[in-house]
């Protein structure tokens, strides 16, 4: 078991250091360069078009998402642990400067997260009457592929599916435990329950669980931050300070933050940006690919949504707690908070709320991680369905190894199964990255169509491979009727 820790040790420090940081950082910002900054151009009126749906309360066909419930479940994905745990640690890791770095990598995560969008979105297609589509079907039906394609699902199932399921049911079972004095074995069946129910429903539940739960739990988590900041607000200004001294001068904190360097910093503070709002990582395409929108260009500037919810809002709110609270202290050496990455987080509203606030945190985190159970096994799931099939039996399967693995990852040391969910997402990302790169002309081209079509006043888009399988089976069966013609 050493060994084996080891060599996915070994990996992360291939994966995150030396090339992920360099590949995600890189697309995003030829990405942004290429697009011409949609982050200042795109977001706020994406923003003003999703709020109208929401109160027009729009309707959508079966088997397919409103916009505004595909983002929920990007949502649902994006925000979990990472934004608690995760941002806890990075700032443990490679000390305050690292959240500034974590707000650069989502500035350019949006226009990557764009353009995973606008792929999902022009090759998706149609399965059993069910939308399907993500990274798997745009490096097949855009690089043609199938085996970069079937390379990226397996991953993507064993990362989402299952490595990541573990990550999210030990943050909770974790956290649960702590704060109501719980045992672990209870929290795990209770969540187990829940999940297993939503599962059952499929794709209508799990968007109707997303667009209803994912506002109410980041809208009180945001919240309760501000109430916190607010409480220390004579902090606010030298935390701040030192995230901004930290990212570039480390060694001007507290004595060098006990031996932080810059390239930690930048490390760490990329690293969990990345993996909280997962731009780049070949996720959240999944859920923007089912949406029912006029034009792929739409759904994309809807996309870049997700991130400023996820890094801007989310993660910042959990920086500024720690930092403002005093909960982040720098005298504390940075393996024994990363260890307790939740319990910083939890002092943080302990120091407001008192023991309401441990409690709050748990609330929220146990939301958060349980929106990202059911977003990622969604994810997954649509992987499946690209390897195999989507024959009930096959999904009934896939939701019990989902469920076996929720319940093994409440037994795994906290810091391995972060390990290996960096490793498993990591492999999953470098399909992704390569196909974002080589496809990046079809996502201009898909921008400049709707801006052309917006100037003529009529916004549409051709879905050409939206009912391929369909396609695939009249001219099976012309070729079978020409072959019984010859044969007579």
């Amino acid at each position: 078991m050493e060994g084996f820790r080891e060599i996915v040790g070994l990996v992360n420090k291939v994966l995150w250091d030396y090339v992920l940081i360099f590949a995600l950082i890189g697309i995003g910002i030829f990405m942004t360069f290429k697009l011409k900054f949609p982050q200042f151009t795109r977001l706020f009126p994406a923003l003003k078009r999703m709020i109208d749906g929401i109160v027009k309360k729009e309707k959508v066909e079966e088997g397919k998402m409103s916009p505004f419930q595909a983002l929920s479940t990007a949502v649902a994905a994006q925000v979990g642990t990472g934004n608690i745990v995760g941002v806890a640690t990075a700032i443990a890791a490679g000390g305050p400067g690292a959240a500034f770095w974590m707000l650069i990598s989502a500035f350019f995560g949006m226009a990557t997260i764009f353009s995973e969008s606008v792929l999902a979105q022009k090759y998706r297609e149609t399965k059993d009457g069910e939308l399907v589509g993500g990274p798997a079907y745009y490096i097949k039906n855009g690089l043609k592929s199938k085996g970069l394609a079937t390379f990226f699902s397996i991953t993507c199932i064993l990362a989402m599916g299952i490595v990541g399921i573990m990550v999210q049911s030990n943050s909770v079972a974790g956290s649960v435990s702590t704060a109501f004095n719980v045992p672990v074995i209870a929290v795990t069946v209770g969540l187990a329950i829940v999940v297993a129910l939503i599962l059952m429903g499929g794709m209508g539940r799990i968007a109707s669980f997303a667009e209803t739960v994912v506002p109410i739990m980041a809208c009180a988590y945001i919240l309760g931050s501000l109430s916190i900041i607010v409480m220390n607000l004579g902090n606010f200004l030298p935390a701040i300070k030192s995230i901004f001294v930290g990212a570039f001068t480390p060694g001007a904190i507290g004595g060098g933050v006990l031996g932080i360097t810059v390239q930690q910093t930048i490390r760490f503070g990329l690293a969990r940006g990345l993996f909280s709002n997962e731009a780049g990582m070949g996720s959240t395409p999944h859920s923007h690919a089912v949406a029912d929108t006029k034009h792929p260009a739409e759904q994309g500037f809807t996309a870049m949504i997700g991130v400023f919810i996820s890094t801007f809002l989310i993660c910042t709110s959990t920086v500024m707690v720690n930092m403002a609270s005093g909960a982040y202290d720098i005298g504390i050496p940075a393996s024994v908070m990363i260890e307790q990455g939740t319990v910083m987080t939890q002092n943080g509203f302990a120091s407001g709320f008192g023991t309401f606030g441990g409690m709050f945190l748990s609330i929220c985190l146990s939301f958060f991680s349980l929106t990202t159970i059911v977003g990622w096994y969604f994810f997954a799931e649509s992987n499946v369905k690209y390897v195999v099939n989507a024959h009930p039996m096959t999904l009934n399967t896939f939701k019990a190894v989902v469920l076996t693995a929720l319940v093994i990852g409440t037994l795994i040391d906290a810091t391995f199964v972060w390990e290996l969910a960096d490793a498993a997402m990591g492999i999953m990302a470098i399909p992704n990255i390569i196909a974002l790169f080589l496809l990046s002309k079809d996502v201009k081209n898909t921008l400049d169509d709707y801006d052309a079509k917006v100037k003529a006043g009529n916004v549409y888009w051709n879905y050409e491979y939206q009912n391929i399988q369909e396609k695939r089976k009249k001219s099976s069966a012309i070729k079978k009727g020409l072959s019984t013609t010859i044969i007579k």
